[in-house]
């Protein structure tokens, strides 16, 4: 973590924890917000799962995207760890896997910023995740 020498980087640094929290704690109004669940059970968090879910968050919040941002258990796909399924207002949700963090920043650069498809897209194979 950054030192924070001045009350302006003690303000900046306020703004960018707020920010961070507000896109957690908006799990409630979620049918107009991009959805992003990461897998974090064990085999998740051996695979490098919260390094993951760090970086979409603060990719989100640099590019001023509207997302839910949470972790959910076992999705079922071991092998392909990590794990995050997306889900898009109006959409179905898609599940991503062997999610690196240079790709978490690629699936929201391309993806959730540009409705653009990444490789790794697990088919359609599961029950969503809060069924």
């Amino acid at each position: 973590m950054d030192k924070i020498k001045s009350l302006a980087d003690l303000k900046k640094k306020r703004e960018e924890l707020q920010s961070a929290l507000t896109l957690r704690e908006q799990g409630e109004n979620t049918e107009n917000l991009i959805q992003v669940r990461v897998a974090m059970a064990t085999c998740g968090i051996a695979s490098g799962a919260k390094q993951v879910m760090e970086v979409i968050i603060n990719e989100c919040n640099k590019r001023g995207i509207q997302a839910v941002v949470t972790q959910t258990g076992c999705m079922g796909y071991c092998y392909a760890e990590p794990t995050v399924e997306v889900t898009k207002p109006g959409s179905e949700p898609v599940v991503f896997g062997y999610i690196t963090p240079v790709k978490a920043e690629e699936l929201v650069a391309k993806y959730l910023a540009g409705n653009e498809m990444l490789d790794g897209v697990i088919p359609v194979n599961y029950e969503k995740v809060n069924q």
